[in-house]
């Protein structure tokens, strides 16, 4: 049992951190046995930190591998994403793009604008609750630091003014264009994800195809263990400081399959007797305060089921229920009511045979 750690809190080196006032957080544990050593092949394993956190990959191939060629190319994936859509280097794209303050369509490549195009279906479907260019209201609320704070009023609504989807247009395959100058792009939502997708098919092009890549906690599984059994996932309760298991997902031996979870309770600041999640709504400005404290998307598209997680989350049970079902996205909803915890499933995932869920 090897227990994934949560994703970054306040580290400066983060960058991937959920947007639509939503930091990431796994509430995930790696189930799987190694092989006794006599047995071939074996599992090979790689980790090391990226993107502010941790990543842990698992695989093994019928023929030899080359583990060093594979390690390698892996760095050199995580390097280029970083460079592409990291908020924490001046010299990023995305970076680029957010401090050229104009209203000029501007070059920011395909891969981007594929992003963006996403994100933008679920922000229709959420209502605008998810956002990626909510940055200043977490600089507002001081999640970004160590001293989080509550503003007042005017501020908030000062900050409003700043953030909104609409104000960002998709000018083609390669360009963005900011409909207000000072605008500001977060892929942070949505990119984890997208990376997980980005060294699965790193491995894939390196002829593996049984493996179990995740980053902070998100994570894919294609094939099967060495033993022929499959890739096995537990879910954590999504309660401060509790580790033990919620669910146990089974992950499916022929095909590609995605687990994302966001949670509201690993992040959060009380004050006089109030405690104010980190998850803010980009309509409001403010933290939520449902009872929805996680939601986990299962999907075979690891960058849609991390948007998706976030949005849901976001939203709340009720209205999340309703989202996921208009499309079709197989998604686990955990309530906090009290001292208990309900679970509700979306029409895709009760439907959903690829995974068993219990």
């Amino acid at each position: 049992m090897i227990k994934i750690q949560q994703k970054c809190i306040t580290n400066p080196g983060c960058f991937f951190r959920k947007q639509s006032g939503i930091f990431k957080y796994s509430g995930l544990i790696l189930c799987f046995s190694l092989l006794a050593a006599c047995s071939e092949p074996t599992i090979q394993k790689l980790e090391g930190a990226a993107q502010g956190t941790t990543y842990h990959i698992s695989y093994w191939a019928k023929l030899p591998a080359d583990s060093p060629v594979i390690a390698d190319d892996i760095k050199n994936e995580l390097d280029a994403i970083d460079k592409t859509l990291s908020n924490y280097r001046p010299d990023s794209v995305i970076e680029l793009f957010n401090s050229t303050e104009n209203t000029d369509s501007q070059d920011v490549g395909s891969e981007i604008v594929a992003l963006v195009r996403i994100a933008q279906t679920v922000t229709q479907a959420t209502q605008g609750c998810y956002d990626l260019t909510t940055k200043p209201l977490f600089d507002l609320w001081g999640f970004r630091g160590e001293t989080p704070a509550i503003p007042d009023e005017a501020a908030i609504q000062k900050t409003l003014a700043q953030i909104g989807m609409e104000k960002l247009e998709i000018v083609d395959d390669t360009h963005l264009r900011k409909k207000q100058a000072d605008l500001k792009v977060d892929l942070s939502s949505i990119a984890q994800g997208y990376s997980v997708g980005k060294i699965s098919k790193v491995l894939e092009q390196n002829g593996i195809n049984d493996y179990l890549v995740e980053i902070g906690g998100e994570l894919q599984t294609r094939g099967h263990k060495p033993d022929s059994q499959p890739w096995r996932i537990a879910l954590e309760r999504p309660l401060p400081g509790d580790q033990h298991m919620q669910k146990r997902i089974t992950m499916p031996k022929d095909s590609p399959m995605a687990v994302m979870t966001s949670g509201t309770y690993n992040h959060y600041f009380d004050y006089q007797g109030q405690r104010y999640s980190h998850i803010l709504d980009a309509r409001t400005g403010r933290p939520i305060t449902h009872d929805l404290v996680s939601v986990t998307v299962i999907h075979d598209d690891p960058t849609i089921a991390d948007a998706w997680d976030t949005a849901l989350l976001c939203i709340g049970q009720k209205d999340g229920m309703q989202a996921a079902n208009a499309a079709k996205i197989p998604a686990l909803f955990i309530q906090q009511q009290g001292s208990e915890l309900i679970e509700s499933r979306s029409d895709a995932l009760n439907t959903l045979d690829k995974i068993t869920l219990e």
